[in-house]
Protein backbone atom coordinates (compact mmCIF):
# COMPACT_ATOMS: atom_id res chain seq x y z
CA UNK A 1 0.00 0.00 0.00
CA UNK A 2 1.42 3.33 -1.03
CA UNK A 3 1.17 6.15 1.49
CA UNK A 4 0.59 9.65 0.16
CA UNK A 5 1.89 12.69 1.98
CA UNK A 6 -1.02 15.10 1.82
CA UNK A 7 -1.38 18.77 2.61
CA UNK A 8 -3.44 17.87 5.66
CA UNK A 9 -0.63 15.68 6.99
CA UNK A 10 1.94 18.44 6.39
CA UNK A 11 -0.29 20.94 8.17
CA UNK A 12 -0.73 18.62 11.15
CA UNK A 13 3.02 18.00 11.41
CA UNK A 14 3.68 21.73 11.26
CA UNK A 15 1.03 22.59 13.85
CA UNK A 16 2.17 19.77 16.14
CA UNK A 17 5.78 20.97 15.95
CA UNK A 18 4.75 24.58 16.51
CA UNK A 19 2.74 23.65 19.62
CA UNK A 20 5.59 21.49 20.92
CA UNK A 21 8.22 24.23 20.56
CA UNK A 22 5.84 26.88 21.91
CA UNK A 23 5.37 24.73 25.02
CA UNK A 24 9.14 24.43 25.45
CA UNK A 25 9.56 28.19 24.99
CA UNK A 26 6.87 28.98 27.56
CA UNK A 27 8.32 26.51 30.08
CA UNK A 28 11.82 27.97 29.75
CA UNK A 29 10.48 31.54 29.94
CA UNK A 30 8.55 30.72 33.11
CA UNK A 31 11.61 29.06 34.65
CA UNK A 32 13.75 32.12 33.87
CA UNK A 33 11.09 34.45 35.26
CA UNK A 34 11.00 32.43 38.50
CA UNK A 35 14.79 32.63 38.92
CA UNK A 36 15.18 36.39 38.40
CA UNK A 37 14.56 37.44 42.04
CA UNK A 38 17.34 35.17 43.33
CA UNK A 39 19.79 36.47 40.70
CA UNK A 40 19.32 40.24 40.50
CA UNK A 41 19.54 41.14 44.22
CA UNK A 42 17.30 44.19 43.71
CA UNK A 43 16.84 44.39 47.48
CA UNK A 44 20.45 45.65 47.73
CA UNK A 45 19.83 48.57 45.39
CA UNK A 46 20.57 51.72 47.40
CA UNK A 47 20.13 55.37 46.48
CA UNK A 48 23.88 55.54 45.68
CA UNK A 49 23.46 52.63 43.26
CA UNK A 50 20.55 54.39 41.57
CA UNK A 51 22.54 57.63 41.27
CA UNK A 52 25.45 55.66 39.79
CA UNK A 53 23.12 54.02 37.27
CA UNK A 54 21.81 57.47 36.35
CA UNK A 55 25.39 58.71 35.81
CA UNK A 56 26.17 55.72 33.62
CA UNK A 57 23.05 56.30 31.53
CA UNK A 58 23.20 60.10 31.31
CA UNK A 59 26.86 60.08 30.21
CA UNK A 60 26.20 57.38 27.58
CA UNK A 61 28.80 54.97 28.93
CA UNK A 62 27.28 52.14 26.89
CA UNK A 63 28.10 54.16 23.80
CA UNK A 64 31.60 52.69 24.25
CA UNK A 65 31.32 50.05 27.01
CA UNK A 66 29.12 47.00 27.45
CA UNK A 67 27.06 46.14 30.51
CA UNK A 68 26.28 42.42 30.70
CA UNK A 69 27.06 42.15 27.01
CA UNK A 70 24.73 44.98 25.96
CA UNK A 71 26.14 48.14 24.42
CA UNK A 72 29.14 48.97 22.25
CA UNK A 73 32.25 46.81 22.11
CA UNK A 74 34.71 49.71 21.85
CA UNK A 75 35.76 49.66 25.51
CA UNK A 76 35.80 46.96 28.25
CA UNK A 77 32.80 45.30 29.90
CA UNK A 78 31.65 47.19 33.02
CA UNK A 79 29.73 44.42 34.79
CA UNK A 80 32.90 42.74 36.03
CA UNK A 81 35.28 45.71 36.29
CA UNK A 82 34.72 46.06 40.06
CA UNK A 83 35.89 42.50 40.70
CA UNK A 84 38.78 42.81 38.25
CA UNK A 85 40.14 46.21 39.34
CA UNK A 86 38.55 47.41 42.59
CA UNK A 87 37.15 50.78 43.66
CA UNK A 88 40.44 52.68 44.05
CA UNK A 89 41.60 51.80 40.54
CA UNK A 90 38.21 52.65 39.01
CA UNK A 91 38.16 56.12 40.57
CA UNK A 92 41.78 56.83 39.66
CA UNK A 93 41.26 55.63 36.09
CA UNK A 94 38.19 57.80 35.53
CA UNK A 95 39.91 60.85 37.03
CA UNK A 96 43.10 60.33 34.95
CA UNK A 97 41.33 60.34 31.57
CA UNK A 98 42.31 61.09 28.90
CA UNK A 99 45.74 59.56 29.46
CA UNK A 100 47.27 60.98 26.30
CA UNK A 101 49.03 57.72 25.43
CA UNK A 102 49.48 57.69 21.65
CA UNK A 103 47.77 54.89 19.78
CA UNK A 104 45.38 54.03 22.62
CA UNK A 105 41.66 54.55 22.79
CA UNK A 106 40.91 57.48 25.04
CA UNK A 107 38.03 57.89 27.46
CA UNK A 108 36.84 61.47 27.94
CA UNK A 109 37.12 63.16 31.30
CA UNK A 110 33.61 63.66 32.65
CA UNK A 111 34.80 65.85 35.58
CA UNK A 112 32.90 63.80 38.16
CA UNK A 113 32.91 64.93 41.78
CA UNK A 114 34.08 62.53 44.49
CA UNK A 115 30.46 61.86 45.46
CA UNK A 116 29.60 61.04 41.85
CA UNK A 117 32.60 58.71 41.64
CA UNK A 118 31.46 57.01 44.84
CA UNK A 119 27.98 56.55 43.35
CA UNK A 120 29.41 55.17 40.12
CA UNK A 121 31.60 52.72 42.03
CA UNK A 122 28.59 51.70 44.17
CA UNK A 123 26.67 50.92 40.97
CA UNK A 124 29.58 48.95 39.51
CA UNK A 125 29.88 46.99 42.76
CA UNK A 126 26.17 46.21 42.72
CA UNK A 127 26.40 45.26 39.05
CA UNK A 128 29.30 42.88 39.69
CA UNK A 129 27.19 40.88 42.15
CA UNK A 130 24.41 40.05 39.69
CA UNK A 131 24.35 36.35 38.81
CA UNK A 132 24.54 36.49 35.01
CA UNK A 133 25.17 32.76 34.60
CA UNK A 134 28.72 33.59 33.43
CA UNK A 135 27.61 36.00 30.74
CA UNK A 136 29.39 37.62 28.97
CA UNK A 137 31.99 34.86 28.64
CA UNK A 138 35.01 37.17 28.25
CA UNK A 139 36.41 37.70 31.76
CA UNK A 140 38.51 40.69 30.68
CA UNK A 141 35.48 42.50 29.35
Amino acid sequence: MQQVFTKAMARNIFLGGAVFFLAIYLALSYDTWQRIPERDHADKMTSAVLRGKYLLDSNDCIGCHTVNGEGAYFAPELANVYKRRGPVFIKAWIEAQPTGVPGRRQMPNFHFTQNQLDDLVAYLQWLSNIDTNNWPPNIQG
